[in-house]
């Protein structure tokens, strides 16, 4: 079984990266999980979570579901809702001016991207930058593209 070789994800617009462990147990491993459905793949990463006791992150869409049953396993009244950590950071607008600098930035944010890709994404805003971020380097990304003339929101 060779799900490296098949071209599988169709919609992806880069290829994979080589293989780079020469541990053919990781290489089969990562061969299998590369030929997963995404309802497997998601419960796989339940399956691991509860076997290697990984504690959930709150992420964006479903952050209050988490939090709500760790308070409640944890204490039985809580007194205050815990602070928000893991942020998304979504940039809704930018100054007219600073077009380019804003292109730039998000170009470097985004290695992948060519510089056609990071003006469609600027142009296209409001767009998320970057998502499950810790509360400081996302008010670090904040401040630099505020810096820049954006306009940015923190979720």
């Amino acid at each position: 079984m060779s799900a490296a070789t098949d071209n599988a994800p169709a919609s992806s617009s880069t290829p994979p990266p080589p293989v780079v462990s020469t541990n053919p147990t990781i290489t089969r491993i990562v061969d299998d999980i590369s030929g997963l459905t995404l309802l497997q793949a998601a419960d796989l990463v339940t399956a691991l979570k509860a076997r290697l006791n990984i504690q959930e992150i709150a992420m964006p869409a479903a952050s209050a579901a988490p939090a709500a049953a760790e308070a409640a396993s944890d204490e039985p009244a809580p007194e205050k809702p815990k602070e928000k950590t893991i942020f998304t950071v979504k940039l809704e607008s930018f100054d007219a001016t600073s077009k380019a600098k804003i292109i730039k930035e998000v170009k470097a944010l985004v290695p992948n991207l060519t510089l056609i890709e990071a003006k469609k994404f600027v142009e296209s805003v409001p767009k998320v930058l970057k998502e499950n971020l810790p509360k400081e380097e996302a008010e670090k990304m904040q401040k630099l593209f505020e810096g820049l003339g954006g306009v940015v929101k923190l979720e």
